[in-house]
């Protein structure tokens, strides 16, 4: 089976077929930086951080390009209020973001090209659609789309031009209320850095503009897949792509949108006040966890975010890495290279066939779990070949998703984690060296005793004929 995927455009599954084989493009729409990131912005980068990690295991030669929005309104807004340079604004919350995708153990993209680095490319695109005639200057410094020029406008989101209300940004010298703003004249008390210099007066980009214009920069004229939440289906992409095509371009072959975030069964958002900012919930939870409870769910399915997520994350969690430390314990810890290395065709046959159905998730994360298991009875009876390759499974396995315990960061996180096992570990086997002294004297009461006390502290211990173990139960 090869990759298939629900392209948004058509709304149907397709068959990934890369426009240059054996290479995919892929384009995000990333931060406006306008604040700190909360959980809602790191959905769409760990869904598609996943992507990535798949093609490449695929061994497609991926470029990922996902953009800053460096400038717009609200920025502006914002950085007067603090009475801050808006650039200055603007990079305080991207290394706030660049901070929360290292976190959670998100991939760094190929390119993060900010729209403010880009004003020529946009410039010489706009020039490029008046000359095709789809767009146009109105007031000194504004330019607008045509988008009655254009015939399949409105054909990502399957909509006629009778569907659409009028833009936001409606203004008096449009020739048609739903006519879009590619560059926007420069206002009164706006300062004089936020606009640059054009063949129509001075101003600044729209917000759809900068798009297409770093994709094109760094993806061609047509690249494989589109992606980005949901709630940029319209008016965002579908401008986009009236852009792109206007100019005459493929644009994006596919286009790929992940569902919100739900808190209490309501879509995340400031006006409801739960917008819960990243650095603050890693205060509380380790990063790998909250990737978890973020990034195990389907792309297109809603992730209800909640403590008691948080809580059934950190118990799989502890499974899956309970069982990789146990392994590395048992048989040594397998290579990076091993597991980077490790060949399509070598992966259970289930994962495989999960993740080439628009990145199953959920039923990937199942094959990891039965693999868990088996790996956990081959400890049992201590089958160390067994061990080691359900390791390099596992580990593999979770790789794709982003979630190896050895993996960085998660091999620094649990660094300390590690210190306290190396710590208790000491502890329960001198108590485990005294009871196998009471046993060899056969004090069975003090034998007993000892191994209740260590139970009442919810540590399990097992008994074998190489000697006592033990591990973490219940109390």
């Amino acid at each position: 089976m090869a990759l298939h995927i629900y392209d948004s455009a058509t709304r149907s599954m397709r068959e990934f077929t890369s426009l240059t084989p054996g290479k995919a493009s892929i384009y995000l729409c990333g931060a406006t930086v306008q604040g700190s990131p909360h959980i809602g912005h790191m959905r769409s980068a760990l869904a598609f951080d996943v992507l990535v990690r798949w093609l490449r295991r695929c061994g497609y030669e991926t470029t990922m390009v996902r953009n800053v929005t460096d400038i717009d309104d609200k920025i502006l807004a914002k950085s007067a209020q603090e009475g801050r340079e808006f650039w200055a604004h603007a990079y305080i919350y991207e290394n706030e973001f660049s901070a929360a995708y290292d976190a959670l153990g998100v991939l760094r993209p190929t390119y993060e090209p900010r729209a403010t680095g880009h004003i020529p490319e946009m410039i010489a695109f706009i020039e490029r659609l008046i000359n095709r005639g789809h767009a146009y200057v109105g007031d000194p410094g504004n330019v607008y789309f045509d988008v009655a020029s254009l015939p399949d406008y409105g054909s990502l989101t399957r909509q006629t031009l009778d569907d659409f209300s009028d833009d936001d940004e409606s203004a008096a010298d449009k020739r048609n209320p739903r006519d879009f703003a590619l560059w926007k004249a420069a206002k009164p008390g706006e300062p004089a850095t936020a606009s640059w210099e054009t063949p129509w007066g001075r101003g600044r980009p729209g917000w759809h503009l900068e798009c297409s214009a770093m994709a094109g920069k760094y993806l061609g004229e047509s690249f494989d897949i589109h992606a980005g939440g949901i709630d940029l289906r319209f008016p965002h992409h579908e401008n986009e792509q009236a852009q792109s095509h206007g100019a005459g371009y493929g644009f994006a072959q596919y286009w790929m949108h992940n569902a919100w975030v739900t808190i209490d069964g309501e879509k995340m958002s400031k006006s409801l006040g739960n917008s819960l900012i990243v650095a603050n919930i890693l205060r509380e939870h380790p990063a790998v966890v909250v990737r978890l409870a973020l990034g195990t769910v389907h792309y297109r399915s809603t992730v209800a975010y909640s403590e008691r997520t948080l809580a059934e994350a950190s118990a799989i969690w502890d499974r899956l890495s309970g069982f990789v430390q146990r392994a590395i314990d048992e048989v040594g810890e397998v290579p990076m290279a091993e597991i980077a290395g490790l060949e399509l065709a070598d992966f259970p046959e289930d994962f495989v066939d999960a993740m080439d159905d628009d990145l199953n998730v959920s039923a990937a994360l199942a094959v990891i779990h039965e693999h868990v298991t088996a790996g956990n009875n081959a400890l049992a009876i201590e089958e160390d070949e067994s061990v080691r390759r359900e390791q390099l499974l596992v580990r593999a396995m979770l790789d794709v998703l982003g979630l190896d315990p050895c993996a960085t960061p998660w091999r620094e996180e649990n660094s300390a984690g590690a210190h306290y096992h190396d710590a208790l570990d000491a502890l329960v086997h001198t108590i485990l060296a005294q009871r196998a002294q009471a046993r060899a004297e056969k004090d069975w009461q003090r034998a007993d005793s000892l191994r209740d006390s260590l139970q009442e502290a919810g540590i399990l211990v097992e008994d074998s004929a190489a000697g006592a173990r033990w591990k973490i139960g219940e109390k």
